[in-house]
């Protein structure tokens, strides 16, 4: 795990910007999320991989109501005692790879989010599930969609919850453009724009080891621009042609560097869609309807996400990391039955699709494929 461990977040800034909001209107306030969910218990999560994304989501679910971190899951021994001084959490909670499997005769653990490299996301479910625990997984949910089947399947055999870390469904202006799209305020959607991108550094992470990754930018922050064109739309797409441009063949000699592509929807919208790991300053989501559009740029990163609408510009309260929404959002759906807002496998599944067949058009010469 030496490699995740090295490995520095390139995209996002601070998740403190914008300040709150002092007054919302009933349909501000009907999309934020639950701001203090309540429930007779908490959710009791261990981190499977102490890597750098999983400190970030320590660090947010200490302001969590309902979702509590009580442990973790790693092959450094040393990051235990790190780990436990940090974030107040008992030594006995804490577990190595190969002993992961007791984790089943710990009451005291009702979850795990797997935070591993993506090829390590399909043992790691598989073997949670039989253990009873809840599944949340990081994006992409897998690398490849029988990987994806397999992970559903054996969650729903445990009768266990997999969802994946989908935290922009639960992000203010996220939630907003889902809102303004299902109530017909943008009329019919006629077109989205939107990419993903950013300049990967060091050389040797498993990032861009296609063993450990699976892919390179689609997989990593692309998987964003499918996510969002789906949501956009509210549509799932029925082809898509792509083309890949690589400019530094021997940094990303196993991985895709830059890829751009369309995806077309049954009602007839096309998606333009890009992605990158060789420059900044990229990341935007662009929705037109009929009625007027809804732009968020930043859109995927950690924030802050800023947005303006054909009404002027958004503003959301941002002082929550949008890992402390999520975390306390999951944790309302397990504990409360709370409707899940896009966050389930078979969303995973649904982008896993997509981005096989988006491989399978640029192996094609940029020939349309189906989804």
């Amino acid at each position: 795990m030496k490699s995740r461990r090295d490995f520095l977040l390139k995209i996002g800034g601070s998740a403190l910007t914008l300040p709150l909001v002092s007054a919302l209107t009933p349909a501000q306030a009907a999309v934020l999320p639950e701001t203090s969910p309540v429930a007779d218990k908490q959710l009791r999560v261990v981190l499977v991989g102490l890597g750098s994304y999983a400190e970030r989501v320590a660090t947010a679910m200490k302001d969590c109501k309902i979702a509590k971190l009580v442990g973790g899951v790693t092959g450094t021994p040393e990051k235990v005692g790190k780990w436990s001084d940090k974030f107040g959490l008992d030594k006995a909670n804490f577990y190595d790879y190969k002993d992961f499997e007791k984790i089943k005769d710990n009451p005291n653990i009702d979850a795990v989010y797997i935070t591993l490299p993506n090829s390590m996301h399909h043992e790691y479910t598989l073997r949670a599930a039989k253990m009873g625990k809840h599944v949340i997984c990081e994006k992409p949910m897998s690398v490849s969609v029988k990987q994806a089947q397999e992970m559903i399947a054996a969650c729903k055999k445990a009768n266990v919850k997999l969802y994946i870390g989908y935290r922009l469904h639960f992000e203010p202006y996220t939630r907003e453009l889902i809102r303004m799209r299902e109530s017909g305020e943008l009329g019919k959607i006629m077109h989205v724009n939107t990419y993903d991108g950013f300049k990967s550094g060091n050389p040797n992470q498993w990032r861009l080891k296609k063993a450990l990754a699976g892919g390179g930018a689609l997989m990593d922050v692309g998987i964003y621009c499918i996510n969002g064109a789906r949501y956009a739309t509210g549509e799932e797409p029925i082809w898509v042609s792509a083309e890949e441009a690589k400019t530094d063949p021997v940094k990303f000699k196993e991985v895709d560097e830059t890829v751009t592509w369309q995806m077309g929807f049954p009602s007839g919208v096309i998606a333009s869609c890009s992605t990158t790991y060789n420059f900044n300053n990229f990341e935007r989501l662009y929705v037109i309807g009929e009625k007027g559009f809804v732009e968020l740029g930043p859109a995927f990163g950690y924030g802050p996400i800023k947005g303006r609408t054909h009404k002027g510009e958004m503003s959301w309260d941002t002082t929550k990391m949008h890992q402390t929404w999520q975390m306390d959002g999951m944790a309302d759906c397990i504990l409360n039955g709370k409707p899940e807002p896009n966050i389930s496998g078979e969303e995973g599944l649904k982008d896993m699709k997509v981005i096989e067949a988006i491989y399978k058009s640029i192996a094609a010469g940029g020939k349309k494929v189906p989804v």
